[in-house]
């Protein structure tokens, strides 16, 4: 479990990261996903589930460029969720959703908590994503998408952005647009 925490600090530091190159920009609109909006996703690592495992925390999604969902998300996101194999389907429920907007040299951060569950592509809640017929493993590989559903309107608020003002005092104190 600590492995997981540290792999997805470092992931989220790897993100913010990008920032450190980016520029001030003006307070950017609230990211806004309505209620049963949909997000294709796909787990960033193979995860898997056993009876004896049948829980996972802190799994890792991102969301499917050009995908099939009904929300663009910003260029850069990331999701945590909760996964449970339960009856022979597996149950993920997101939590946090994290997001880098990128306009040019500009960018905005948006964070919060979710409420997200994913739905196989037959429509059904829950994935099938048994290894075999008697359900002694289920795997999630980054290969394969499905879609999340979310269960209200969610509204993230930009984030402060201290790499941003930095990078903005530094091309004022030089006098150009240089980052």
């Amino acid at each position: 479990m600590a492995q997981r925490t540290l792999r997805l600090t470092s992931l989220l530091t790897g993100l913010s990261a990008s920032l450190l190159l980016s520029s001030g920009m003006a307070q950017a609109e609230p990211l806004h996903l309505p209620n049963e909006a949909i997000i294709e996703v796909a787990v960033i690592e193979s995860t898997a589930f056993t009876p004896e495992a049948p829980r996972r925390g802190d799994m890792l999604l991102r969301p499917v460029a050009n995908a099939a969902g009904d929300i663009a998300l910003p260029s850069h996101c990331l999701i945590t969720a909760d996964g449970l194999l339960d009856g022979g389907r597996l149950r993920v429920s997101a939590q946090t959703l994290t997001c880098i907007a990128t306009d040019g040299g500009e960018s905005e951060i948006f964070s919060g908590e979710m409420s997200a569950t994913a739905y196989d592509a037959d429509g059904r809640f829950g994935l099938d994503a048994c290894v075999d017929a008697e359900c002694r493993e289920a795997r999630l590989l980054p290969s394969r998408t499905f879609i999340m559903r979310l269960g209200h309107d969610l509204t993230l608020e930009p984030k402060d952005n201290p790499s941003a003002r930095i990078n903005e005092e530094r091309r004022q104190a030089s006098g150009g647009d240089t980052p």
